[in-house]
C-alpha cells in the first residue's frame, strides 16, 4: 500500500484478525467476509509484510480467469486489475528490492516465483500509455497468498513514491478486502510495524489471543 516501510517483514501470526465468522481452531475472528492486507508501502508511511517463504509456491486456483479491471472505491483516474498479464514484473521487483524494507535485496527470480504463486493486484493510472492499447502506467501493487476458502495473507503492498499522498494505499487494500469477500474466508492476516491505524480503517484489529499463534521461519 502506499506507505513506507518501517521494520522488517514479519510472519502472518502477528497479523490482524477480524470479527464475524470465526475460525474454530484459534478463535480469531473477522468482520464480514472481508480480508486484510500486509507488507506495504503506503501514502503516509510504511507498512510491513513478508509472508513465510513456504507460501511462495502456493498456486492459483486451476482454471481461474482474472476478472476485468474494476475501479470501485478507487480514486478517479486509477483502476485495479488482477490480470497477471498487465503486471510490470521488472518494475515490481525494482520497487520491492530497492525501496521496501521487508524485501530489500530480494532476487528477481524469487520475486517472480512469489508473483506466480499469488493472487496479484495491480494499480494503474487510466489514460496513460504503458505500451499497451488502453492500458495505464502501473503505480501500485499488492499480492495475496490464499487457498480461496479459509485463509489469506496480504503482502508486498506498495505504492510508487510519485503516487503517494492520494489515499491510494488505503483504497487498494479496501478494494482487495472487497474482492476477497465472496470467498467467505475465515481470516485474513497481515503484519505491520507502524501502520496499525491505516489497517484499522479497513477493519483490521490486533489478535485477541496472540499467545495462541506460532511461527516457523521469518519473524
Amino acid at each position: 500500500m502506499g506507505r513506507r516501510a518501517g521494520r522488517g517483514g514479519t510472519d502472518g501470526e502477528t497479523g490482524a484478525a477480524r470479527r464475524g465468522a470465526t475460525d474454530g481452531e484459534t478463535g480469531a475472528a473477522r468482520r464480514g467476509a472481508t480480508d486484510g492486507e500486509t507488507g506495504n508501502t503506503f501514502d503516509s508511511g510504511r507498512l510491513l509484510c513478508e509472508p513465510p517463504s513456504m507460501n511462495d509456491s502456493i498456486p492459483d486456483a486451476p482454471g481461474e480467469r482474472a476478472p476485468a479491471a474494476v475501479s470501485d472505491g478507487i480514486p478517479a483516474g486509477y483502476e485495479v486489475s488482477t490480470d497477471a498479464d498487465r503486471l510490470d514484473l521488472a518494475l515490481i521487483h525494482h520497487w520491492l528490492s530497492t525501496d521496501a524494507y521487508w524485501a530489500l535485496g530480494r532476487p528477481r527470480e524469487r520475486q517472480d516465483r512469489a508473483v506466480a504463486g499469488s493472487l496479484n493486484f495491480g494499480l494503474y493510472e487510466t489514460g496513460t500509455a504503458d505500451g499497451g492499447a488502453g492500458r495505464g502506467r502501473q503505480v501500485g501493487y499488492a499480492r495475496v497468498v490464499t487457498d480461496r476458502t479459509t485463509f489469506a495473507w496480504l503482502c508486498d503492498v506498495y505504492i510508487a513514491p510519485a503516487a503517494r499522498g492520494k489515499g491510494l494505499g488505503t483504497a487498494l487494500v479496501t478494494h482487495i478486502r472487497d474482492h476477497l469477500a465472496p470467498y467467505g474466508l475465515s481470516r485474513i492476516l497481515l503484519a505491520t510495524g507502524d501502520a496499525h491505524d491505516v489497517y484499522a480503517r479497513v477493519g483490521f484489529e490486533p489478535l485477541s489471543e496472540p499467545g495462541k499463534w506460532m511461527a516457523l521461519g521469518l519473524q
